[in-house]
């Protein structure tokens, strides 16, 4: 048998902490490892199999458009892209409907890093302690973990770091050189710490009354995952510009950046070889449809409230709380997570921390209810 361990640590660069795990096959809510062993999957590619791993829509859709065209840059019209565009923006909150196609979650943030120095003329941006925007160099500046951030100073000047969900903290650090603020709706990197509806509509008024431009970041929250097709639709948030990526394509490579009429930018002022390619762009088409007539956000809202009341029922001793919205799930444990997520893929069941006590549980939002039991005996025999 092909030593694949061996060849990723020879010829890789060992970037993450890695698993010993060979994964080679998925199926909605599962993966199978190179020795046949199934686990129930609670990482789903970090929250990007939200239609399940090898959604049949999308792999009809990616088969068929590979046989026509590939790849298409922005100095060509295309007519995958263009229906992708038009179908981001009826599904954007507010007036977000104007849209920018890329690769990642990275290149949104960085977008619209870029866009809103351009349109306003300022430089700073203000974040949340806690935050995670990526891990490109303005994405960087804009995330807060300093483990993250440390090697690779000076980063991108003027950026600012405020508690979460602390509204008087947010409002001293505007001034009149603020170009944008920069939030997660759900924490998910952070902890999965979920705004509050006064936090959100006192910071959204203050950015209105101030000219000051509201980036939310929905990387990780947005396309059902929270139990609404966006985690600003629980909040009636109307952001100037949204941040996207992660599920939207299926499991292919792509990030949006969804805007406002507020948000101008020349041409040449940005750009990308890859954003808005056919092929991914056909899978997003897929997935959205998957999303929209399988109701998945609702599955995600009655999934995501039954584990959660499931697992308080049962009193786990090791437990300090759980957050979530949706099936954007932080178990906050009273000690280290490691040996947990250790734990439970020994059980099979693979899931991830976030941070150094929080245990997270973003599976696809098409796991069925056996699957579901499953993950919270196994959650109850180890936290027990």
């Amino acid at each position: 048998m092909t030593d694949y361990k061996a060849l990723e640590q020879a010829f890789g660069f060992e970037l993450f902490p890695k698993r010993d795990l060979v994964l080679v096959r998925g199926k909605n809510a599962k993966v199978w490892d190179q020795n046949g062993r199934e686990y129930v999957d609670c990482v789903s590619g970090n929250g990007v199999a939200n239609v399940g791993h090898c959604n049949d829509k999308v792999i009809e859709a990616v088969s068929s458009q590979a046989a026509k065209l590939i790849t298409c840059p922005g100095i060509f019209y295309n007519d995958v892209r263009s229906t992708l565009l038009e179908r981001l923006a009826a599904l954007a909150p507010g007036d977000a409907k104007r849209v920018f196609l890329c690769n990642s979650g990275a290149e949104s943030v960085e977008a619209a890093l870029k866009f809103a120095r351009y349109t306003t003329g300022k430089t700073e941006i203000v974040c949340a302690v806690r935050g995670f925007h990526g891990r490109t160099m303005g994405a960087l500046s804009a995330t807060f973990n300093p483990k993250y951030r440390a090697d690779f100073q000076p980063l991108v000047p003027g950026f600012h770091h405020v508690p979460f969900n602390n509204f008087e903290k947010l409002k001293s650090k505007i001034t009149d050189a603020t170009a944008a603020v920069l939030l997660e709706v759900v924490q998910g990197e952070g902890g999965v710490h979920v705004a509050t509806h006064d936090y959100l509509r006192n910071v959204a008024g203050l950015c209105r009354d101030s000219g000051v431009l509201l980036i939310i970041d929905e990387v990780q929250s947005g396309f059902c995952r929270t139990g609404k097709m966006f985690a600003c639709n629980h909040f009636d948030l109307q952001p100037d510009m949204i941040c996207l990526a992660k599920a939207i394509a299926g499991g292919l490579p792509m990030g949006a950046l969804l805007c406002n009429d507020k948000i101008q930018v020349a041409i040449g002022k940005h750009g990308t070889t890859f954003g808005g390619n056919p092929l991914a762009c056909a899978a997003a088409n897929a997935a959205i449809d998957f999303m929209l007539a399988d109701n998945l956000a609702e599955q995600a809202r009655e999934k995501g409230d039954w584990l959660v009341a499931e697992l308080r029922r049962q009193g786990l001793a090791k437990v300090r709380e759980i957050r979530h919205l949706g099936l954007m799930i932080g178990i906050e444990l009273q000690e280290k997570v490691k040996p947990f997520i250790f734990a439970l893929l020994e059980d099979g069941v693979l899931a991830l921390p976030a941070g150094a006590k929080v245990l997270r549980l973003l599976p696809p939002l098409t796991i069925t209810r056996d699957e579901l039991k499953k993950v919270a005996q196994t959650l109850t025999n180890i936290l027990g």
